[in-house]
């Protein structure tokens, strides 16, 4: 793994360790925001595959029944008879906040609670096909925008784990061992380098002393060679 290109200072090596410290932290935050969104996109997958189950054989009945009354009634029969609905569906959409993901809420509210008035048309001359597909459609408008909202909250949240995970992996797997790298890479110039300074000022201590102890000497012999002349001096004068 690359280290980093930064000077080997021991400004560098606690701002790096301070990187390290936070990057970990984020690391562990990053693992425990992806496993928690796994565990709520799984819950959400089962959700939706059977909503979808349903929806789709509650809509595969309605066409069913449908496909029969308009075998049995013409096109301007049937147009007619579905020309102005009686009943009326507002569709409220709001947002909720899960893991740092906005995720949409469907909410419909009909202008009549009257199940009757699902019908927008007389049963005299209507097939009663056509009644049971309109209560088909009219019970499963609920759970499609249910599924609405399930598919995109699944989306969402797919496209945020994989996000997450690119950026738990790059932390794991570039980042931090960097910083690891060259954390060492410092400790070991520094190292380096007090023991190059060591040993300079060992050398130093020795040509220290080694000039004193010839000072020293030279001293000892001045003064010896001093006492020397001055005990020759004293001697008497032979006769």
């Amino acid at each position: 793994m690359a280290r980093l290109n930064v000077n080997p200072t021991r400004m560098e090596l606690t701002n790096l360790k301070r990187r390290l410290t936070t990057a970990r932290k984020g690391h562990r935050l990053l693992k425990d925001k992806r496993d928690e969104l796994m565990r709520r996109f799984l819950i959400l997958v089962r959700e939706n595959k059977e909503l979808r189950r349903r929806v789709e054989a509650a809509v595969d009945e309605a066409n069913s029944h449908m496909l029969v009354a308009r075998s049995v009634m013409s096109s301007e029969e049937l147009d007619t008879a579905m020309m102005l609905p009686a009943r009326e569906a507002s569709l409220e959409v709001s947002e909720k906040n899960v893991m740092s993901v906005i995720l949409p809420e469907y909410q419909v509210t009909f202008n009549s609670s009257n199940e009757g008035d699902i019908y927008s048309y007389g049963f005299a001359y209507t097939s009663s096909d056509l009644d049971r597909g309109v209560k088909f459609l009219s019970e499963i408008l609920p759970d499609m925008l249910r599924l609405a909202e399930l598919e995109k909250s699944c989306q969402l949240m797919a496209d945020e784990i994989e996000k997450t995970r690119r950026r738990v992996n790059a932390l794991e797997h570039v980042l931090i061992p960097q910083y690891e790298e060259t954390i060492k890479y410092i400790v070991m110039k520094l190292d380096e380098n007090e023991r190059s300074s060591t040993t300079r000022l060992m050398k130093i201590k020795d040509s220290m002393l080694a000039e004193q102890r010839a000072k020293d000497a030279a001293l000892d012999a001045e003064a010896l060679a001093d006492f020397s002349g001055e005990d020759i001096s004293d001697l008497p004068d032979e006769e």
